[in-house]
């Protein structure tokens, strides 16, 4: 079996109230409407039918609920996307092992409140968030209450990144060009947001909490022996010392995380994430539908990258079906 933990869709009502409740123009509007598979369940099964024993863990697709809604408005919609959710594992168990809520950050609350009842009603998997929540990182003291609450619960925070194209590459400019704010900001944000998680202590306060990466990782795999050394220099040399409240060093707070193989078929990169976070910590993830095959060639890629990695047929196990059955508690 291989269990995809990070793909994506745009539930019916929830697109229809998205569209009805969002500023007329929002980024990913144009991703919607160009991937048929995001909205049609027709053209999704078409693809995954293509692939033997290949199940989904479903999450919803961009935007951040908090990004274009108010308070209230992203609560309200957050419930509708939550409950189509848990209506198509429940209809399609055979395609959707499993699901994990949308919640609006803008108002933690009602977040806290909406991954409880998506977790004790709905039976949700876990819940995601972006990598930062209109600007606030997501380390914020106003956000612990979540991460207590999904220790509590035993369930992952899958983490998306979230850089908009108005953000430019160079202060002169007014907007990003050649699609460096997704192709590489994307990865860096999700590399800061890991950062502050670490730095600030979440982990430490937080032992048991499982947050998965998106791509990998980010940066922070190809980059552990920087982290490690750069922040020896700092510490002996410079005498700063960013983690005086910790107890462990900077990397063995990295390697809390879990990283996925949403890497687009890059064996070299797999090998790197396994080799940074261990075959345990590594799950079996696509990014489906984003890609030019209506989801097909980002499936086909990750499989074919991950069985080329040279590790045991019990570690590619472990990537594919046993670490997502286990970090989501599905059934066997």
């Amino acid at each position: 079996m291989k269990v995809d933990v990070f793909c994506h869709i745009l539930p019916k009502r929830y697109k229809e109230e998205l569209y009805k409740k969002a500023p007329p123009k929002f980024y990913s509007s144009k991703y919607a409407d160009a991937t048929q598979s995001l909205i049609d369940l027709d053209a999704r099964f078409r693809v995954m039918d293509k692939y033997s024993d290949y199940v989904q863990v479903l999450s919803i697709g961009s935007p951040p609920p908090e990004n274009v809604l108010s308070p209230k408005k992203a609560a309200e919609l957050c419930k509708i996307g939550n409950d189509e959710l848990a209506e198509l594992v429940f209809k399609y168990p055979d395609r959707f092992v499993g699901a994990v809520a949308s919640l609006p950050m803008n108002d933690v609350d009602a977040a806290v409140k909406e991954a409880d009842r998506a977790i004790k009603d709905l039976r949700l998997r876990g819940v995601q968030i972006f990598t930062d929540v209109n600007g606030k990182p997501i380390d914020a003291s106003e956000f612990l209450p979540l991460y207590e609450r999904m220790q509590y619960h035993n369930l992952p925070i899958l983490i998306h990144p979230r850089r908009q194209s108005n953000t430019p590459d160079y202060p002169g400019e007014s907007a990003s060009k050649y699609l460096v704010w997704t192709i590489f900001g994307w990865p860096y944000e999700t590399s800061v947001a890991m950062t502050r998680l670490v730095f600030s202590g979440i982990f430490e306060k937080f032992p048991n909490l499982k947050v998965i990466s998106h791509h990998a990782g980010g940066m922070i795999p190809y980059f552990a022996k920087r982290i490690q050394i750069s922040n020896d220099f700092n510490e002996m040399r410079l005498g700063l010392r960013y983690e005086a409240h910790l107890t462990k060093s900077p990397l063995e707070y990295f390697r809390m995380f879990y990283g996925d193989t949403a890497v687009y078929g890059n064996t070299s990169a797999l090998v790197c994430a396994c080799d940074f976070f261990g075959a345990d910590n590594l799950l079996f993830a696509t990014d489906m539908p984003y890609d030019n095959q209506s989801g097909n060639r980002f499936i086909y890629e990750t499989i074919r990258s991950i069985e080329n990695m040279e590790v045991s047929t019990v570690e590619k196990t472990k990537i594919f079906e046993e670490n997502p059955r286990r970090i989501f508690r599905l059934p066997v």
